[in-house]
């Protein structure tokens, strides 16, 4: 959800900055401005509320167009450069013909209102003035019905991260008009698995950052660290109650939010979306990244929450190479040092995304796709399928810890002596989620990358557990559902789990020589062990006794190549972007003091009785 990088704004320096490396053959854009007339409107809401819209139509159209309407809290296009840069993300739309629709939701940069952090869906549905995003949705597609001349009476909606979740709530109760979606990486819920949280454990770094930047005025600010490295200025610090005391003083709402709602209680539970999310109303295309820094877990949890109710077959899927938004940008060819052998990027916008609005809302070509579109890793190949994850030709195949550092297939046996491997987890060292030094979240940096940096950089470190396969004989591809199940124990009463599933390169790999070596995280997830038995209600763990975690690593479609090898790295801080655990249990983490944080043991056993392992998905069938 939460991504100040599509501000419009924003998304015009990224555009240009990657136009400027772009190939010298690389084909010239339209020339927007000369292509589009604009019109803006402050367009009325039903409560009275005013909302800035900014309305592109083609000059030169033949015959009636679609509308195609993007919300977003980041500010839309506001100049001629804007439309000559920020429409570039368009450009398989706009030969096609559309009327293009941009506007602030309520609160944001020109338009009128209170913004709310993903306003929750309006509890009266029966007040004529009650107001949620929906609502604002619907009241502009009418109006725009109303006032625009030249369409064809059909509207889409499309958006990605804040503008994706934006999209979900339009189709939940939508204009008559609407008629086809595009729903690209929007949260599902804020505590289990998008931006905030994980399993429970809140993502520190990206949540005090992205609060102030949407909360300390009606445009995007970026807060000002007193030092480069931000992994030094949140060690500093300390425990998470300075925030409010040193800083924010109360006055960021979202914030405030995090520290009087630790657990998964009614104020998380009226943000997700599985209790709407109980039909189909308008066919709708679900767009995730595999390495997505912030939006994997939405979209994906958003097609299976629909999938339940797809009669009509109108919920689709596609899953490709990208972090947050990567599928709108140029270079769709690598992500980091990673190559995909073609652009897979424009391949999603040419070849997926406009033949599927061409045929919802003009009655053109085919569906682009069964159902599921994936790109396998490894192999860098496009896959369809049925369905997602695949019911039929795939094989679930427990890889289990075993000792001195080796992942076997085979179920660990008997043993003498103790089964398990152990390290030290330090609060005051705790484990860097990227190289340092780490930068601000927003704009750029490493962020949008640090999913797929070399593992090398922790693999030695005291406190990272590794086991890793030998060299594989064949390819072993995976397609589905990854979980980890680990047997653990720790000297506190609370502790979180990191697990990493790795892609090992060969050290010989004269075919990509920068890759030699390289540990590629495939699958990656965190949990909150105080949250083992419910996240409503947590509980401390009893020290020093071996208890189990289910860790979902959610689904992922890759191949691990001949003379690859699989490794698994398992660890108990990841900072900052995960808040340090005290690992002494406290009624809420927000309020510890520094003295809770305290040095803990922890054993990851391996024994035939507390067999650690990760399940995968093993791909039986060639697609």
């Amino acid at each position: 959800m939460p991504t100040p990088r599509w501000s419009f704004t924003i998304l015009v320096l990224l555009v240009a900055a990657a136009a400027a490396q772009a190939p010298a053959q690389a084909p010239a854009h339209p020339d927007y401005p000369a292509l589009l007339s604009r019109t803006d409107a402050m367009i009325p809401m039903r409560d009275g509320t005013k909302l800035y819209t900014e309305i592109f139509a083609p000059k030169n159209a033949s015959g009636p167009l679609p509308l195609l309407l993007t919300r977003t809290p980041y500010g839309v296009i506001d100049d001629e450069q804007g439309i000559a840069n920020g429409m570039r993300i368009y450009d398989e739309l706009l030969r096609d013909g559309y009327i293009f629709v941009f506007q602030d939701i309520r609160g944001r940069y020109k338009s009128e209102g209170r913004f709310v952090m993903q306003r929750p869906p309006r509890a009266d549905k029966n007040d004529p003035k009650a107001i949620d995003e929906g609502t604002d949705a619907y009241d502009t597609i009418d109006w725009l019905i109303k006032n625009v001349k030249g369409h064809n009476g059909r509207a889409g909606v499309l958006g990605i991260s804040y503008g994706g979740w934006l999209t979900v709530m339009a189709m939940l109760e939508p204009h008559p008009a609407l008629k086809a979606v595009a729903e690209q990486a929007s949260p599902a819920d804020m505590f289990l698995g998008d931006d905030f949280h994980h399993n429970g454990a809140f993502r520190l770094s990206y949540g005090f950052e992205y609060a102030t930047e949407m909360e300390t005025g009606k445009t995007n600010y970026s807060f000002k660290f007193d030092r480069a490295d931000t992994y030094d200025w949140y060690l500093q610090l300390g425990p998470l109650s300075n925030v409010n005391q040193k800083y924010l003083h109360e006055k960021v709402p979202t914030w405030n939010d995090f520290v009087e709602h630790p657990n998964y209680d009614a104020f998380w539970h009226r943000q997700i979306f599985a209790p709407y999310l109980t039909k189909i109303t308008v066919p709708n295309l679900n767009v995730a990244g595999w390495w997505d820094q912030e939006d994997f877990y939405g979209p994906m949890k958003i097609y299976e929450l629909l999938e339940r109710f797809d009669t009509n077959h109108q919920n689709y899927v596609v899953a490709g190479p990208w972090n947050h938004g990567g599928w709108a940008r140029p270079g769709g060819d690598r992500l980091g040092p990673v190559e995909f052998g073609s652009d897979t990027s424009l391949y999603y916008r040419e070849k997926i995304q406009a033949p599927w609005f061409a045929y919802w809302l003009k009655d053109q070509g085919s569906l682009p796709l069964k159902e599921a579109l994936m790109f396998q890793t490894g192999s860098n190949r496009w896959q369809q399928f049925d369905q997602w994850p695949p019911k039929q030709g795939v094989t679930e195949r427990p890889l289990y810890f075993q000792a001195n550092e080796r992942l076997s297939f085979d179920k660990p046996q008997a043993t003498d002596g103790p089964a398990y491997d152990s390290y030290i987890s330090d609060p005051a060292h705790p484990v860097p989620y990227r190289h340092q030094p780490i930068g601000p979240t927003y704009p750029g940096g490493g962020w949008p990358t640090w999913l797929v940096e070399d593992q090398r950089f922790v693999y030695h470190r005291p406190d990272v557990a590794a086991w890793q396969t030998e060299p594989l004989e064949q390819d072993l591809a995976i397609a589905g559902g990854i979980v980890a199940h680990l047997f653990a124990s720790t000297s506190g009463t609370d502790s979180d789990w990191v697990v990493k599933l790795i892609d090992v390169y060969p050290e010989d790999y004269p075919s990509d020589p920068k890759m030699a070596g390289y540990q590629l995280m495939i699958a990656n997830e965190v949990f909150r062990g105080r949250f083992r038995k419910s996240f409503e209600k947590p509980e401390p763990l009893v020290a020093n006794q071996v208890t189990p975690f289910t860790i979902d690593l959610h689904t992922n479609d890759h191949a691990f190549l001949k003379d690859h090898r699989v490794m698994v790295q398992v660890q108990s801080t990841w900072f900052p972007i995960i808040d340090r655990n005290p690992q002494t249990y406290v009624p809420n983490i927000f309020k510890a003091s520094a003295a809770d944080y305290k040095k803990a043991t922890q054993r990851i056993y391996r024994s035939s009785a507390s067999p650690s392992h990760v399940t995968l998905p093993v791909l039986t069938t060639n697609r």
